[in-house]
């Protein structure tokens, strides 16, 4: 079945540098656009950032020019670099695949930004 699972959230201070990473399983990891969500308390779940199989990318303008997405179809992994963080980027962040019509989710990463 399929999993993803998320690693590398933290706390950092503001103007920190994060790299969060999505292991995926579970299906043919290099056919699929993967995405990123994340959510912050009180607030809805909010896509910012996805990636092609063949490695295109695409970002809220909020991330663009401060995140990177990278993936590893080898490995069946995608990475997010987080750079310039901000207080408003505290949330936990998810990667997510949509599926033969079903949307997958990791169980998420925290990432805290805070001084």
């Amino acid at each position: 079945q399929v999993q993803l699972v998320e690693s590398g959230g933290d706390l950092v201070q503001p103007g920190g540098s994060l790299r969060l990473s999505c292991a995926a399983s579970g299906f043919a990891f290099d056919s699929y656009t993967m995405n990123w969500f994340r959510q912050a308390a009180g607030k809805e779940r909010e896509l910012f950032a996805t990636i092609t199989s063949d490695g295109a990318t695409n970002y809220t303008d909020s991330v663009k020019g401060r995140f990177a997405l990278s993936r590893n179809n080898a490995k069946n992994t995608v990475s997010l670099q987080m750079n310039s963080l901000k207080p408003e980027d505290t949330a936990t962040y998810y990667c997510s695949v949509r599926h033969w019509g079903t949307n997958y989710w990791g169980q998420g990463t925290q990432v805290t930004v805070s001084s």
